[in-house]
Parts: C-alpha cells; structure tokens; sequence
C-alpha cells in the first residue's frame, strides 16, 4: 500500500510540474501574475523568498526582462546544480558583519522621515546583496578586504595586459553560475513594492548583480554598470553575459577545474583559481571585430560614464530626500550624490551596519541591518 501510494505521488508532482513548465512558456502571461502577486504579499511587509525559492529551485532557468533609464537588456538567471547549494546561499548571514537590532528610537526617527518625504532617492550599496549571500570588499571582520589580501583587478590592467584578463575571465567563468543564480531578499522586494506606490522617484545601485531588477524595480540606475552584460572595448558589439558563457564553452571544451581548484568565492561573481589551470584558459575575442571583451561594470580605477552621472544628477535634484541603504559611501562614485544632496539643503537618512562617509551630512543614521529595518516600515 504504502509504494503505491508513493507512485502515486511521484506521478502527481511529475504532471504538475509538466504542467507548470508549459505555463511558464507564456512569458507575459507569467510577468503579468508575477506582478499581481508582488504588491499583495509586499503591502503586509512580507518578502516573497517562500514563493520565489520554490520557483527558482524547480526550474533552474527563467528570463527576466532588464529596463534601465539608458537601454533594455535581457537577462537569464540560471539556478544552482545543486539545490541545497542553491538554499544555502539564498539565505546566509556569512557575509554580514555583527550588529544589533534597530532601536525603537531610531525606528521611529526613520519612519518620520519617511512620513514627511514622498519622492525618495534611494542609493543602495553591497549592504544589500549580503544579505542575498553575496560578498562585499569592505564589511568590516567578513569582507573581502578583511578577509583576503587579494584585490579587484585594476582597470588599466585588465586593458593592457593579457595574463591578467585571461586570469579574470577563467575565474569569472567559473563562478558565473553560481553569482547569476543569487536571488533578491527581502529588501529588495520592499524597494519593489515602494517603487510601484509611487514613494521612490529613483533607485541608484552600486551593485552590479541586477537583484533590484530581479525583484522587479524598474525605475533603477545601475551606476556601476551589470555583470549580466558584456561589451567590445573597439567596437559597438554588446552581448549577454550568458550568451558570453556559451562562447567561453565553445572555446574551452577541454578545459576543466576540479572542485579543489575552487579556493573561495568573492564579489563580483569571479573565484578564486589554480593558476596553472588559468594558463590554459581560451578567452573569447569580440566576434564582430576580435577587440577585447569586457563585463559592463565599472572597474576599481575607472570612473563612472559622465552620462550617467548627470542622469542621476537630475534624478536627484527632482526628488525631496535622499534614502542610502547598506552603503559606507567610502567610493566617490556613490558619496557625491550625498555632497550634492547636502549642498542643497535635501535631507539624508542612511541605514548601514557601522559609520560612513557623509554620517557628518545626515539628518537620519540608523546603525543595523537593512533587512531588519526596512521589514519594520510601512509606507
């Protein structure tokens, strides 16, 4: 009785899931529902990492349609092989330094801010994405600049020297899978949410990981640019970071890493590797004119495009406060919107784990975890 009974169930699930994938197929049929059910679970402060765990564990691949103020791209968010794996490193406090809940008082404090503000610029840092799992470089005990003394390649290396960015890409192609699968967390569904009331005028994001467009914000800067994208440094040949997967494949068919190979995960998606593996790493060339491929991100010694900058300039001077989430604002990049807002009289309000850049410049400072915070506002 009892094995029937189970053949029974395998049967079930095995339709129903048969089922569902075909669903699925209908992409703007599922975009529609997906969006239906953001606003619901988010307006009782909940986040959806019990629905889009389920989701993303049964089907290791779905497309997600990117929007930015400058270009739409597309993206695909590949699961884990493993779904415990995939479980472990949706939901970890790893990477996030030590803290103490949010005071009742400070709570307050922000609310009030939020109360009298109602077109918000948000600017997000790594403060965010730890808590999807992802490292950071400057989270003090657990990031990696506490952790490692290995540094992120310098822009001007990566363009002069080709050991160097055969090294980057054999270890960014390793640990591709596993960074594109990384899943949004309760902040960012909260962010979402706001969005789509109308409380964010503009969301500007340090990060590099798309998790804001993930869970569905559209109204976003990416300012350091997306690992999701890839561009020709010679030509105007821009690809997907996927599709980039599958070129690297293609010329690296007898090249393998052994599990042991693997040292340790770092931001930005890369690993790092043995390096007489990495000697024998191919990298593709831009197929339309063989120029040097690049990730569309910002290195460390490179500056953020002018363009972009005086795109969030407007955004900014258009909103009535500035909201900064799990950011330390030690980069300029993401600091002189905090001068700027400062210089003209726009109040601040920052929530991150321990003190940064502009705490002399704002009005709010609340000193803990972002997704503790923000699951104990209502807006």
């Amino acid at each position: 009785h009892r094995d029937v009974l189970c053949c029974s169930k395998i049967l079930f699930w095995n339709f129903a899931i048969k089922r569902f994938k075909e669903f699925l197929n209908f992409t703007s049929y599922f975009s529609n529902v997906w969006r239906m059910l953001l606003p619901r679970s988010l307006s009782r402060g909940q986040h959806l990492a019990s629905l889009t765990l389920p989701l993303c564990q049964a089907f290791r691949k779905k497309s997600l349609l990117i929007e930015t103020n400058l270009e739409v791209a597309r993206i695909k968010c590949v699961g884990n092989q493993s779904k415990a794996n995939f479980c472990a490193h949706a939901h970890t406090d790893k990477f996030i330094p030590e803290c103490n809940e949010p005071s009742d008082t400070d709570l307050a404090r922000l609310r009030e801010f939020l109360d009298t503000h109602q077109r918000l610029f948000v600017l997000t840092g790594a403060g965010l994405s730890t808590e999807s799992g992802i490292p950071d470089y400057r989270s003090e005990g657990v990031g990696l600049y506490a952790t490692s003394p290995n540094r992120p390649v310098q822009y001007i290396d990566f363009l002069k020297n080709d050991a160097i960015r055969q090294r980057y890409w054999a270890r960014n192609y390793m640990g591709w899978p596993r960074f594109s699968s990384f899943q949004p967390n309760r902040c960012h569904y909260v962010l979402s949410d706001w969005e789509r009331k109308g409380r964010i005028h503009w969301l500007v994001t340090q990060n590099v990981d798309a998790l804001h467009f993930k869970a569905g914000s559209r109204r976003v800067t990416e300012l350091h640019g997306s690992t999701h994208r890839v561009l020709c440094l010679s030509c105007s040949y821009r690809t997907t970071r996927h599709a980039f997967q599958a070129a690297i494949d293609a010329a690296n068919q007898g090249w393998s890493v052994e599990a042991k190979q693997i040292l340790a995960d770092r931001p930005d998606g890369d690993v790092d590797l043995d390096s007489e593996k990495v000697k024998e790493f191919v990298v593709p060339p831009c197929p339309s004119c063989g120029g040097i491929l690049k990730p569309e991100v910002t290195f460390f010694g490179d500056n953020v495009p002018k363009t972009t900058v005086h795109f969030v300039l407007e955004k900014l001077f258009n909103s009535d406060a500035v909201l900064v989430l799990g950011s330390s604002l030690e980069v300029y990049s993401g600091y002189r919107f905090a001068l700027r807002a400062h210089d003209r009289g726009i109040k601040i309000a920052v929530v991150n784990i321990g003190p940064t850049r502009a705490d002399k410049l704002v009005d709010v400072k609340v000193s803990a975890k972002c997704g503790d915070v923000l699951q104990r506002l209502l807006v």
